[in-house]
């Protein structure tokens, strides 16, 4: 086995080590942008007592 499959071995298993950390870190992501979305949910204007 020489240098350049070594090294290219290495690149390929950084290169999916990379993916995999970033596809969990969105994953992570969009599930705290959802939540802060539903708390942040616009709540409906209160009317003063006789305006329709």
């Amino acid at each position: 086995m020489g240098i350049n499959e070594i090294i290219g071995v290495l690149a390929i298993i950084f290169v999916l080590l990379l993916v995999i950390f970033l596809v969990r870190r969105n994953r992570k992501d969009q599930e705290e942008f959802e939540r802060q979305m539903n708390e942040s949910e616009i709540k409906p204007e209160k009317h003063k007592g006789d305006h329709v």
